[in-house]
């Protein structure tokens, strides 16, 4: 893992990295999901890879005790064999003209990080969410995801420090990071 960059949000951290979001040492890791928690392809199925047949199993279950996962739900099963606690499951919007796919994807991160934190959580690894199969411009997408995490941590008062750890897979998607981060207020660390 090399770290990119890093942004203090009051007591919590921000943090962007370059590296493997099934190896991230952080107590939740943050699927890029579809609404059946079938987890065929990119993200998912490198992450139910790693943590292996445990982490198909309890979406199978957590699917069926309440149906498809929604805009703004998060799910959270085991994450398995993966140095997580927690994978938390969610659906960011596939990419379209004419619907609100910066509302859709801020409800999506927002549901993530409350899921994680609800589930005992203190750090978080996200990737980013629906610039992959889903086709939502990987700049945009940076900006929206950094942009909402940092609004998150800056309404977090009280409790432990939190760090929001943003997985990037390459250099194109850390510089979308990077960017993003540069463009929060306050000093960059």
């Amino acid at each position: 893992m090399t770290e990119a960059a890093q942004r203090n949000v009051g007591a919590h951290t921000l943090l962007v990295v370059e590296g493997d979001l099934t190896t991230q040492v952080t107590d939740a890791v943050v699927n890029a999901a579809n609404e059946q928690l079938a987890h065929g392809g990119g993200v998912a199925a490198a992450l139910a890879r790693a943590g292996g047949p445990a982490v198909q199993r309890e979406s199978e279950r957590w699917v069926a005790e309440h149906g498809p996962v929604g805009p703004g739900q998060a799910a959270v099963t085991t994450a398995g064999e993966m140095p997580a606690r927690w994978l938390v499951h969610v659906v960011g919007p596939r990419h379209r003209d004419g619907q609100d796919n910066e509302g859709l994807l801020r409800q999506a991160v927002r549901a993530a990080l409350d899921a994680a934190v609800d589930a005992g959580a203190t750090s978080v690894a996200l990737p980013l969410i629906s610039a992959g199969v889903f086709g939502y411009p990987l700049e945009e997408a940076a900006d929206v995801l950094v942009s909402q995490a940092h609004d998150w941590l800056s309404g977090r008062v009280g409790g432990p420090p939190l760090e929001v750890r943003l997985v990037g897979r390459g250099q194109a998607a850390v510089r979308a990071l990077e960017v993003a981060v540069s463009r929060q207020q306050g000093p960059p660390i």
